[in-house]
């Protein structure tokens, strides 16, 4: 007969530990009203079997295997010995030891270490009898030599036979890859009515790698606590679970052996090796205490904890109400009340709580677990509750108002308590690292977004649900509260615009794009409303990103309507970085160069090829259009640059304190050194972090048809804005950015007009004049649309912009606001410029020349000269106009 399983020493042996609950009888007695077991209550279900009295073999009787070697060297099958748990259910295992007897080898062969058939005392009910068992590997799975070496699947290995207290009895097979498999397998060998014994343990996003498998086995949530060698566990169904059993006989089906390794009574109603699908359980944690969610873990014993996450405040009104809809939230951090755990278990599993703090360990029997009702451990520890449990499979679209048809957009589902739920497809879950999510997800802020197409599927909880959409900065974002209905099967929403720029000629790109596959930038850019996104094909070290998609040209939307460009960003770690965008032909490389210390874009030991100059003299031999990325940064050759007129925009980044920052203020200054340089909008976008388009270019194309060519010549041409959200619209006595008024001699007046437009609420419009403001119209609480109407006086030449900035968070990392390009003032005899901004612009080259003589890693002669001659010729070209003044 077997002893009753002492769960503390089972424990105890495994590492573990066991916490009595402090609670009175009658508290006790409450405890189980609700469903609720103490640790010893939940030994009910396994009754571990010793089978110390009937092993027959060891290892070493059972001899090496040559498929073995590889998992040890002296070719012994050595799987886990001892007490141990397999998926939830504790074993008693053989001490392993290679000279100790371990198994019960089942085979008809003769010998003194094998058993034709074995009969074990059980005396108890059962649900399930629960094998720990392997087989000896089959040679026709493993190496075949030919057509006729058919793998023996299914073949019958033992008999269980079940023996009840009346004499009855039941056979049940035990058949290869059926209830037993080979210590190891080919991939995809897997058995059909068993698990290996390597437990599924939660694999979070950022827990440290193992091996170079394992970034992408971690996106499943969960990973295997072990390796071969496996044991592996099977369930074996009573027929007759109510009747006594009073034995257990095995019976060996030929020579090819069975080894059993342990016996487990399983006391419950369904196989405990069967998991339900994913459930989410909300932990209502006991009092004041219970705030600091770091202190509880959450596990199961028959299933899988694949997350457990507190979720930030949800409030659905202040939510619905806010103003900054379609930019995602800042969740408020408050102490956690509730802890979420999405689980999968068996009907039968245990649903542990741990109090790291207090020493306390909760179970919860969650085949008591009523959806619409709580279930309590103690009457004043901690409930929890299934919630979501119905679901409804729906097939959703979402439609342009204008044209009655679907379109892309940027979309997120929440539940009633905050929680995201991603359409099919999609991750609930977005690791926002560089290099790591490349698919149709962002997070922005707290919220996570998925892209879809304007068709998607999802599975949504019936009640309440949250939705929030966007498309880009010329429609209006929604969020709404959606009532899901039982059995509903279809779903459909709509987005409207608030201005439409594309029919009065204006088209929106994104200038600096990493990462991303030219389909889903094509996806992604329609949903977020842009008509051009510049993938840039990038080195990074030994690392080349994108240059297997330049040699496809570009890649168009159905309708024509947004274009994805793949072209590169060129990088010499201090000089600078110079987008090379709409290039025809080869790319202009190296795409990197010089690796001095602390670098990160070239390879180790690269000499400085070229300037910068080069490569936009190169880019735009090739119709390309060159971009100064990120403006001023780096601060180095790029003066030099723009000094011999090799940039024609630069990529201004709106972040910070808006405009008082670096970016704007050196372009302010190149500006009033009578340098003309066209301002677009990228996002560098190297993350899910970053939306497309987050920061973006508007430029007029008038009545040309939308090409790259047409918009580049409107880049170069000026008139342009960069923006995060406001659609800024800027005249100057009637010109446009881009254009020039000639004043007359001591200079005049101009008329200027500027109009703001966005769906998020404005704060204030100013005017520009060389730099500084010259008038502005502030609205405190914001509005919808701000129209400035001045007269400014212009005593001499220089330039005029307009820019904004909006009372809502930033989003992505930028600030919510846009700038135009200038208008440019012309005065006969005189022309723009600022001594002090040349004189820096000088020490910027100046530090430029010193590093590439005495630095930079050199290259050939030839090319040190071709640098040098560069640098030099801008060197002089400014220290001429500063020397000559205004």
């Amino acid at each position: 007969m077997t002893d009753e399983f002492d769960r503390r020493a089972f424990l105890q042996a495994v590492g573990g530990t066991v916490t009595t609950l402090a609670a009175s009888a009658p508290e006790a007695a409450a405890g189980q009203a609700t469903g609720a077991s103490a640790s010893a209550g939940a030994s009910a279900k396994f009754t571990p079997v010793d089978l110390g009295s009937h092993f027959n073999a060891s290892p070493a009787d059972f001899g090496p295997r040559s498929q073995a070697k590889s998992l040890r060297g002296d070719g012994l099958i050595r799987p886990p010995a001892g007490n141990q748990q397999f998926r939830g259910i504790p074993f008693r295992l053989g001490p392993g030891e290679a000279q100790q007897k371990s198994w019960v080898v089942l085979s008809t062969r003769q010998a003194p270490w094998t058993a034709p058939r074995l009969e074990i005392p059980l005396g108890k009910k059962a649900g399930y009898l629960c094998l720990a068992q392997f087989c000896d590997w089959d040679e026709n799975e493993w190496r075949p030599s030919g057509v006729d070496d058919i793998e023996r699947v299914g073949q019958l290995l033992a008999e269980a036979v079940l023996i009840y207290d009346d004499g009855t009895e039941k056979a049940l097979p035990i058949r290869r890859r059926f209830e037993v498999n080979a210590p190891s397998f080919p991939w995809g060998h897997w058995s059909f009515g068993a698990v290996a014994h390597a437990q599924l343990l939660p694999a979070g996003l950022a827990d440290p790698l193992r091996s170079a498998l394992d970034w992408g086995n971690q996106q499943t949530s969960v990973r295997n606590s072990g390796a071969p060698p496996y044991v592996w566990v099977c369930a074996l169904r009573n027929p007759e679970p109510g009747r006594p059993l009073k034995a257990l006989r095995l019976r060996a089906a030929g020579d090819d052996y069975l080894v059993v390794c342990g016996l487990t009574l399983f006391h419950g109603t369904e196989n405990p090796l069967r998991y339900n699908r994913l459930t989410l359980y909300r932990i209502t944690l006991p009092g004041e205490g219970g705030r600091d969610s770091d202190r509880w873990k959450v596990s199961v014993d028959l299933g899988v904890v694949a997350r457990t996450y507190a979720l930030p405040e949800f409030q659905p009104d202040s939510w619905l109400a806010a103003p900054d809809a379609g930019l995602g939230e800042v969740r408020k951090a408050a102490p956690a009340r509730h802890l979420y755990s999405e689980v999968s278990a068996g009907p039968d599993a245990t649903l542990w709580l741990e109090d790291s703090v207090a020493g306390q360990r909760y179970a919860f029997e969650l085949s008591k677990a009523v959806a619409g009702q709580e279930l309590a451990a103690l009457p004043a520890g901690p409930r929890i509750q299934i919630l979501e449990p119905h679901k409804t499979w729906l097939r959703a679209r979402v439609i342009d108002a204008a044209t009655g048809r679907p379109t892309p957009v940027r979309l997120a589902f929440h539940s009633q308590h905050g929680r995201y739920i991603p359409p099919y497809g999609h991750r609930a879950e977005i690791n926002a690292g560089w290099f790591q999510d490349y698919g149709a997800d962002v997070k922005l802020r707290d919220s996570s977004f998925a892209y879809v197409d304007g068709t998607f599927q999802a599975e949504l909880p019936v009640g309440e649900v949250y939705v929030e959409i966007a498309k880009g900065f010329e429609y209006e974002p929604i969020r709404k509260k959606l009532a899901i209905e039982p059995g509903q099967r279809e779903l459909e929403l709509r987005i409207a615009r608030h201005t439409d720029l594309r029919s009065r000629g204006w088209v929106t790109a994104d200038t600096h794009v990493h990462f991303l596959s030219p389909s889903t930038a094509v996806l992604e850019g329609q949903a977020e409303g842009l008509n051009l996104v510049n993938l840039l094909a990038a080195q990074w070290g030994d690392l080349y990103t994108n240059i297997g998609d330049l040699s496809h040209g570009p890649l168009t939307s159905q309708d024509g309507e947004t274009v994805v460009h793949v072209g590169t960003e060129n990088r010499s770690h201090l000089l600078g970085h110079v987008g090379l965008l709409g290039v025809r032909g080869e790319p202009v490389v190296p795409l990197s160069g010089s690796f001095p210390s602390g670098a990160d874009e070239a390879y180790l030991g690269d000499p400085l090829w070229m300037t910068m100059a080069d490569w936009t003299d190169a880019c735009r031999q090739r119709e390309g259009l060159a971009v100064a990325m990120h403006f001023p940064y780096p601060t180095a050759e790029l003066a030099a640059d723009i000094v011999l007129g090799k940039i024609d925009a630069v990529e201004i980044f709106l972040s910070g304190q808006q405009f008082n920052t670096l970016r704007f203020l050196d372009w302010y200054r190149c500006l009033n050194c009578g340098y003309r340089l066209p301002a677009v909008g990228g996002t560098d976008k190297m993350s899910a972090r970053v939306a497309v388009g987050a920061m973006r270019t508007y430029a007029f194309l008038g009545n040309d048809p939308f090409s790259f060519a047409n918009w580049a010549k409107a880049v170069r041409r000026g008139n342009t804005f960069t923006t995060s959200g406001p659609l800024l619209l800027f005249q100057a006595e009637g010109r446009t950015p881009g254009e020039e008024i000639a004043l007359r001699a001591g200079g005049g007046t101009v008329e200027v007009q500027a109009e703001a437009i966005s769906s998020l609420p404005l704060r204030r419009v100013e005017i520009v004049y060389n730099g500084r403001v010259v008038a502005s119209r502030e609205e405190p609480g914001g509005a919808r649309r701000i129209v400035l109407k001045e007269k400014i006086a212009a005593p001499g030449p220089g330039w005029l912009a307009a820019r904004c900035a909006s009372i809502a968070a930033p989003a992505s990392g930028f600030s919510t606001a846009a700038h135009t390009s200038p208008v440019y003032l012309s005065l006969p005899g005189q022309e723009v410029f600022s001594a002090p901004a040349a004189a820096y612009l000088l020490s910027l080259i100046e530090g430029t020349q010193l590093w590439v003589e005495d630095m930079a890693t050199r290259p050939d002669p030839q090319r040190l000269e071709r640098i040098r001659a560069v640098l030099n010729q801008a060197h002089d070209r400014l220290h001429r106009r500063l020397k000559r003044g205004p």
